[in-house]
């Protein structure tokens, strides 16, 4: 095989892995050791984790936050898959704070003889049934229902329920499925909060601001009674959704996210909407994700509104 032909091989592998190639690649590809060193040392290839070479992009900017898990998983072995927080993150399951850290994880003697190159990775000793390890966009990862188990077992109860909430809401977990967690968790330690944070959960919300704002209110004592309320006229056409509603009194709550409702067109259409809703005699209340930070703010804003709706 000639050399160009060579590098074609490698550059068809890297393309199905964030361009991404592993030493062992190379080398079963036909590139001598001397052929590795020499691209990496006058900068052609980029070592992104141990026996991981990035072989494209912009010299000097960092490599997309998918490649680095990807590089991370490749380094450690075909036995390594992403766990926790890193797998959430590959499926898109919301509702955790942002963490440089990636999590992989390994199975008994392998976790012990690895070695890690990149700080950011957390290598962890587990074992995982047949079966529940699978493949996102290529990386190996925990299946979501385990995913989402072993998250709800680490975290407080806030963004628990908002990965729960953002599984479900991406059809990544049904109700169905989230019935048989339970018996998952049963004897691990967290398993008591966790059964609380399955039993609050609800895919009907579309954002973690969403949960947050709700869990607010049902800690406030002012639960909504409807989510993604839907509002119409006499004639049923839609005037607009609810994030969370008060039926009774007629008020809703919008959660504003930054990417949902930051685009100037999203503002304007998020204005019409309001307009339709207050002239049909609904009153709206906005809320931000620091609103969700003050234990009290949301709860009493809400109490107040209906108590002022009520009193009219």
């Amino acid at each position: 095989m000639g050399f160009v032909d060579r590098a074609e091989l490698v550059r068809s592998i890297a393309a199905a892995q964030d361009d991404l190639i592993t030493r062992a690649q190379a080398l079963g590809a036909g590139f001598s050791r001397h052929d590795i060193d020499h691209l990496v040392a006058v900068g052609r290839w980029r070592p992104l984790a141990r026996a991981v070479y990035l072989t494209r992009g912009p010299y000097g900017e960092p490599p997309a936050r998918r490649c680095r898990i990807r590089a991370a998983v490749l380094s450690l072995g075909p036995a390594a898959h992403a766990v926790f927080g890193t797998a959430a993150e590959l499926y898109g399951i919301a509702g955790l704070p942002r963490r440089d850290e990636i999590h992989v994880a390994l199975p008994g003697r392998a976790a012990k003889l690895a070695r890690v190159s990149d700080p950011a990775v957390v290598l962890h000793q587990l074992e995982h049934p047949l079966g529940t390890v699978v493949h996102v966009n290529g990386i190996a990862a925990t299946e979501p229902r385990l995913t989402v188990s072993e998250i709800i077992l680490r975290e407080r109860r806030y963004p628990a329920v908002s990965v729960l909430d953002s599984a479900l809401n991406r059809k990544l977990l049904t109700p169905e499925c989230l019935a048989t967690i339970p018996a998952l968790i049963r004897g691990r330690r967290g398993a008591v909060a966790a059964r609380g944070y399955l039993a609050e959960a609800d895919g009907r919300a579309q954002s973690p601001l969403e949960t947050r704002a709700r869990l607010r209110c049902v800690d406030g004592g002012v639960p909504p009674d409807a989510l993604q309320l839907e509002v119409r006229d006499d004639d049923g056409y839609l005037l607009g959704i609810g994030d969370l509603g008060w039926r009774v009194p007629r008020l809703i709550a919008e959660a504003d996210g930054r990417d949902a409702h930051g685009a100037p067109e999203a503002a304007y259409a998020d204005r019409r909407r309001q307009n339709r809703l207050v002239n049909a005699g609904w009153t709206i209340l906005r809320f931000t994700w620091q609103d969700t930070l003050r234990p009290d703010y949301i709860p009493w804003t809400v109490r107040q509104a209906i108590a002022a709706l009520q009193s009219r």
